[in-house]
């Protein structure tokens, strides 16, 4: 009789895995789509926001948005003024970045991190640190000495690191506080 029980049991416990097993799988796509959706919304909202903001500039540029590695991207391309939103180093293009965040939190009460990108001068940027990044390491590879980058931006540090890793025999990490804080490329002993 424990063994008929114990089989009924085991029958029952392998049912309602597998029903849990199912939701899970139902609720996984759903979860994304919802995920999804979030960083569509937030992407219309800053869209929405720059745009007020151009009117307000009176500075012509088309509004391009898109989602990309789980985040929402916006980017601004046309209008001979837009450099000025970029300013020194980039340093504009943060700040209206970071604002553009904020306006973002205020309407959905969730933390943004979407990306801002204006005349394709991120594009461009992280073209040139890729390169810094993995020209860099090969050297620290050749010397066997380590090298110290000048202060970068998150973003620049990340695009750097994911450089450096992909050269064999050095790896990088990050040190100091912002706005200070700079890329070290190590070599691996």
């Amino acid at each position: 009789m424990s063994e008929t029980l114990q089989a009924t049991d085991d029958v029952e416990a392998s049912s309602e895995a597998a029903a849990e097993s199912e939701t899970t799988a139902e609720a996984e796509p759903q979860s994304q789509s919802k995920t999804e959706d979030l960083l569509v919304q937030e992407g219309d909202i800053a869209g929405d926001y720059l745009e007020r903001l151009l009117d307000l500039l009176d500075y012509d540029g088309d509004i391009d948005l898109d989602v990309e590695s789980g985040r929402a991207i916006v980017s601004i391309d046309g209008g001979e003024d837009l450099a000025k939103l970029v300013g020194p180093r980039g340093n504009v293009l943060e700040s209206l970045q970071e604002l553009t965040r904020l306006a973002v939190q205020q309407e959905t009460g969730v933390r943004s991190r979407l990306m801002l990108d204006i005349a394709q001068w991120r594009a461009g940027r992280r073209a040139e640190l890729a390169e810094l990044g993995r020209s860099t390491a090969e050297k620290v590879v050749a010397s066997g000495e380590r090298a110290r980058l000048h202060p970068m931006t998150p973003f620049e540090r990340k695009v750097v690191h994911d450089a450096v890793a992909s050269v064999a025999g050095v790896h990088s990490e990050s040190e100091g506080e912002e706005p200070q804080r700079r890329v070290i490329i190590f070599p691996k002993p």
